[in-house]
This record gives C-alpha cells, structure tokens and sequence, in this order.
C-alpha cells in the first residue's frame, strides 16, 4: 500500500509513543488508547518490548501474543491489547512466506529463532513494527493487509507502546536496519511496507517527558532524531503535571527564602501540635523547596516549547494508576484537544 492510498494528510491512524525510562510512557499510551476509543472506536494498543507493562497497567495476568478484546467503555469503544513478541512474529512470518509452521516451531525448539533475532536485531524490530503496521492497514474482513480496499478499516487507530527514545531511530528505521540482512525477497518487501506506514503523514511518534532537565533533553534529542530520519513528531505529553500551590508573590517570596515560616507557628501551636517551632521550620523548607520546582519546572516547560511541537499536560495521579485513574488522563487528552 502506498502512503497515498494509506491516507496522507488525513488524521493520525498509528501513533507511536515513546519517552525517557520511567517518565510514564506505557501508562501515556493506554491512556490515548482509551481517549481515541471513547466516542465508540476500536483501538488497538501494542506492546513491543516484551516487558507485560499493559498487562500490569491493567492487573491482568501475562498476555498471550495474540490480539485480545480487554477494555470495552460506555458508549461501545473498545481497546484491544497486543503483547507483540518477536519469536511468535517470525513463526507466523515464516508460515505466512514459506509454508514453514511444523518447521517453524521445530526451529523454536532449537533456538534457531532466538539466536536469528539475537544476531540479527533489524530483523526482530521490523518483524515487532510490522504486527502494528500490519494491524493499521487491516481492512475490516481482510487479514494481512488484505481485503477490499472500500472497506473500513478494522481499527480506527492503532497504538504503540514503543521502546524508550535512546533506540526509537533504529527501532523504527526498519528498512536501513535490514538493508545488510535483504537487499531483495520477502523479508525486504515486508520492510518497505512497514515503512510506508511508518513515513506516511497519518503516523504521528509522541513523546512523554516530565518537567526535568534529564527526560526533556532527551525528549528534544528524540524529536531531532525522528524528524532527520523524516518521519513526523506528534504531541509531547508532559506527565505528572502538579499545580503549583502558591500564588505568584508567594512563590518568588519562597524561592528566595523569604518565606516566614514564624508566622505558622502561633497557629500550629493553636492546633495542639507538639514543637510547632521545628514544625514551622520544617515546612518552610517544603515550601521553599515546591517554590524550587516550580521554577524548574517552568523553565524546562520553556526549552521544551521551543521544540514547537504541541503540548499536553497529564496530572499527577495520586496513590498509582488504576482503570479510572487511566480514564482521567485519557479525558484530560481530549480536553485538550489531542484526540478529535
């Protein structure tokens, strides 16, 4: 399929997200899967890194490799969940172009596939890009890519919970990454039709970032990378998003230590605590401290605006991330207007 019969220039149908380890990508991911699904869409939200996170997000036990309904929301969207693994993808690969099933598996046995996608890492990304590609172009009744080309699509969208963006170049580069291993044949064509998908302007790559120095460098580092590589950045969702608890005045007081915290302790002191001075010494430091990272968190706020790709927020959930928790980032996604 070309990139013009895929859809240029219409609305996103794959979106990946990527982010720094530990800024919350899987948890961002889920939640705009379940944003995209919530008018009645079905999405589907895949996971390439073997690591169950979904599963866990979602206190389900290991998933299979195989795509499965798990999230049905009120007005009858619905998110399928695809733990992708490279071996299962290379079996039904080889199957698919070689009649190998009864040998595939024999190989399994062998651990020929697992030493294959060791020596061979290009060849294990395009065959993890390719379940998410393969699933966008799906037509409703058709496998594979197949069917009528009139047909709807059998998912409205389709989302990728992608490797951190230290290896999202590579990972997503798939036809430079399998040029050594196929110059031509079957494994080189899949490559090419991967990255029809991947380069079409109906693809957007994400990035979640926290208000940090470290996760927001990164996350530039990562948008400079995917656009030289000629694909196109989406949003950045900044997560863990807090309110800041001080008025202006308040907060410029606090960062230059000019809080009184003295003034706490008569009332302290009238609500019966103990050491209401050591008390009030102790939360003018927090109270420094949350003026401190305010100020960080504006001027990284900032360096990442410069990137001029659009911004949106996701609050901090207290107490971890649950199934209505996920249904409040994903309302805040389309409050925002991410998802239309």
């Amino acid at each position: 399929m070309s990139e013009a019969e895929f859809g240029r220039g219409t609305r996103a149908r794959l979106h990946i997200v990527t982010g720094k380890g530990g800024t919350g990508k899987t948890t961002a991911a889920t939640a705009l899967a379940l944003a995209l699904a919530a008018e009645g869409g079905r999405v589907l939200l895949v996971e390439v890194e073997g690591r169950q996170g979904i599963a866990g997000l979602l206190d389900r036990p290991p998933l299979p490799p195989e795509e499965r309904e798990l999230i049905v929301l009120p007005r009858g969207g619905r998110v399928c969940v695809l733990a992708a693994d490279a071996e299962a993808a290379l079996l039904e690969y080889l199957a698919m172009f070689y009649g190998l099933g009864r040998a595939g598996r024999t190989l399994t046995r062998m651990g020929v596939v697992d030493f294959a996608t060791t020596i061979a890492p290009g060849l294990r990304d395009v065959l993890l890009t390719g379940k998410a590609t393969e699933a966008t172009r799906r037509r409703a009744g058709g496998r594979r890519g197949t069917g009528d080309a009139s047909a709807p699509f059998h998912y409205d969208a389709v989302v990728m919970d992608a490797p951190p963006t230290g290896r999202i170049g590579p990972f997503l580069n798939v036809n430079s990454e399998v040029a050594g291993l196929a110059r031509v044949g079957p494994v080189r064509s899949h490559a090419d039709k991967v990255m029809d998908v991947i380069r079409s302007e109906r693809t957007l790559v994400h990035f979640v970032a926290l208000l940090e120095e470290m996760p927001v460098q990164e996350c530039k580092d990562g948008i400079a990378e995917i656009e030289g590589l000629g694909l196109h950045a989406g949003s950045v969702l900044v997560n863990m998003v807090r309110p800041p608890l001080l008025g202006e005045e308040d907060l410029a007081a606090a960062a230059d230590g000019g809080f009184d915290g003295a003034a706490l302790v008569p009332g302290l002191a009238a609500a019966g605590l103990a050491d209401a001075p050591g008390l009030a010494a102790a939360l003018s430091g927090e109270v420094r401290a949350h003026a401190l990272r305010t100020g960080l968190e504006r001027r990284t706020r900032e360096d990442l605006a410069a990137v001029g790709r659009p911004m949106v927020d996701l609050p901090y959930v207290e107490g971890g991330v649950d199934r209505p928790a996920l249904e409040r980032l994903a309302d805040a996604l389309k409050s925002q207007g991410m998802v239309r």
